[in-house]
């Protein structure tokens, strides 16, 4: 999982689609030609960087005989942007395959973007684990198949911190050696989460009352807090500056033997990133063939072994090295582990009051 943009994307493309129910145009999928030539096709796919193999285009040219082009989206808003096309429904991105996390896919469908996923195409869908076809935001995977997975928690210094963290306000009120020693990220669904999970409420709220809640919860941790940072917390927590950090799963660096990652008692998210295939394509049977390549464990296995975040993927986990899994706790959390928390789904037009939380807590004082 990378940096996941703001939900304000969501919002364009259900307002695209006129409300926020899912577009028929997404249902019903056309019939692909399962024999078709794709040598005479070619790829374009966006992905955040370093979230696939360097020389993944190589491979594929040899071993599917598809021309492969990467190119690179920093943020879910700027990949969304370029689907979108600043809003025109069935716009020609010229992008074939993309990679965005779970409620931007359900967004996506909803705004009749996606190519419905043809299971006759991608055998390799029988590796993922059964828990990985129950996701919230597309049961069934029926536009999107999972690539990656993960949960939020606390990741902190075992030696700076006097008793490991159980609970969202071990973050949100540190005791007073800890002050000023606490990072926690302003990606706008992960800045709520610790307060509403810390309230009783779900990740997913469209409560007014909840939100204003929250908001105070948040204002109030802010005086404590060293800095907000979504991309080198694990960093400043190998260097000692920070003691305890808001983070995705992946990226607290566990194989340090200082540092501890947990989710708290009153539970965390559970984040999916997908691939999906645009239904401007002209190339969905390569497209497909690409999606089934990325399932074979020997190639999806990468992404946990390099990237550190676990895959839904039970034959790739399965031929992990052990020496990765020892070191890196996260890795070693089951699938019925990871589904004890809440899917984070698309909100529709409520995304507004999440960028507005945002917007007021990062002014406030």
């Amino acid at each position: 999982m990378r940096v996941r943009g703001t939900a304000a994307t969501g919002l364009a493309l259900l307002l695209l689609t006129g409300c926020g129910a899912e577009d028929t145009r997404s249902s019903g999928p056309a019939t692909l030609d399962p024999k078709a030539d794709i040598t005479q096709q070619s790829l374009t796919v966006s992905i955040w960087d370093g979230y696939s193999p360097e020389d993944l285009p190589e491979r594929v040219k040899k071993d599917l005989g598809v021309p492969l082009k990467i190119a690179h989206h920093a943020t879910n808003e700027e990949i969304m942007a370029k689907l979108t096309g600043g809003g025109a429904a069935g716009n020609d991105s010229g992008i074939d395959v993309a990679f965005v996390s779970g409620q931007y896919a359900q967004a996506l469908n909803a705004a009749g973007l996606l190519e419905p996923v043809h299971a006759d195409l991608i055998p390799n869908l029988k590796n993922l684990y059964p828990e990985a076809r129950q996701l919230a935001y597309d049961k069934g995977n029926t536009f999107s198949v999972p690539y990656t997975w993960g949960t939020t928690g606390i990741c902190y210094r075992t030696d700076l911190v006097e008793q490991p963290p159980t609970s969202w306000n071990d973050l949100l009120k540190p005791p007073s050696a800890l002050k000023g020693k606490v990072t926690m990220m302003t990606t706008e669904r992960w800045l709520a989460l610790p307060a509403l999970k810390a309230l009783g409420h779900s990740v997913n709220t469209t409560s007014d009352r909840e939100l204003a809640a929250a908001r105070t919860l948040l204002l109030d941790a802010k005086k404590d807090l060293l800095a907000y940072d979504d991309t080198t917390f694990g960093d400043r927590l190998v260097k000692g500056e920070s003691a305890m950090a808001e983070a995705w799963d992946g990226w607290c660096p566990t194989d340090n033997p200082k540092i501890g990652f947990a989710v708290p008692k009153e539970g965390s998210d559970l984040w999916v990133d997908t691939m999906v295939v645009l239904k401007s394509s002209k190339n969905k049977e390569a497209a497909h063939a690409l999606v089934n390549y990325i399932l074979a464990p020997e190639i999806h296995s990468w992404a946990a072994e390099n990237i550190r975040y676990k895959v839904p993927n039970e034959a790739a986990m399965a031929q992990l090295d052990p020496k990765v899994l020892k070191a890196n706790a996260p890795l070693r959390m089951t699938p019925d582990e990871l589904l004890e928390n809440e899917s984070v789904i698309d909100v529709g037009e409520a995304a507004t009051k999440y960028t507005r939380l945002s917007t007021e807590v990062a002014a406030g004082s």
